[in-house]
């Protein structure tokens, strides 16, 4: 799968993503697959990188809240330890209306942050072992990389162990 040139500026990226981009003094290169990117699998082959090295941004629920939480694309959310570390009596996974009202994006398009609700975020500490990660800009055919020391801390999240052993 190829990719468009790359563009900084965001250009290619959501334009609420790009927004919160420019607020934030990012200029990041956005690139644009022509076939969407929804799953962890499809961003790495198309970027060319592991599937560890790609973020999934994912919404749940914690007692009726909604809830971010950041992991790598080689893992699945451990939905108990989420559970444990908010203090919360049940946590599900938000279905695709709860995401898109959360984020203002569709599901396989959630970006880190740049969400229309200030939301919790959570963030797993496996993200720390790469160089650089890559997350979707805003829709299913965006991505962009960052370290992902920055990414967690523009996404304002707090470090936890969140994927299952």
């Amino acid at each position: 799968m190829s990719t468009q040139d790359s563009t900084h500026g965001s250009t290619e990226a959501h334009p609420r993503f790009a927004a919160a981009l420019f607020e934030l003094g990012l200029d990041v290169p956005v690139r644009r697959f022509p076939e969407a990117t929804r799953t962890a699998a499809e961003a790495a082959a198309a970027i060319g990188c592991d599937v560890s090295e790609i973020v999934k941004s994912l919404i749940f629920t914690a007692d009726g809240e909604p809830v971010v939480v950041l992991v790598d694309g080689a893992s699945r959310v451990d939905v108990e330890r989420v559970r444990k570390e908010l203090g919360a009596a049940a946590v599900k996974r938000a279905d695709a209306d709860l995401v898109r009202a959360t984020t203002g994006y569709a599901i396989g398009g959630v970006p880190p942050f740049g969400h229309l609700t200030r939301t919790r975020v959570l963030a797993d500490r496996a993200l720390l072992s790469h160089d650089v990660v890559w997350a979707a800009a805003g829709t299913p055919h965006t991505v962009f990389p960052l370290p992902p020391k920055d990414l967690i801390a523009h996404a304002n999240a707090t470090l936890v162990d969140a994927r299952q052993r």
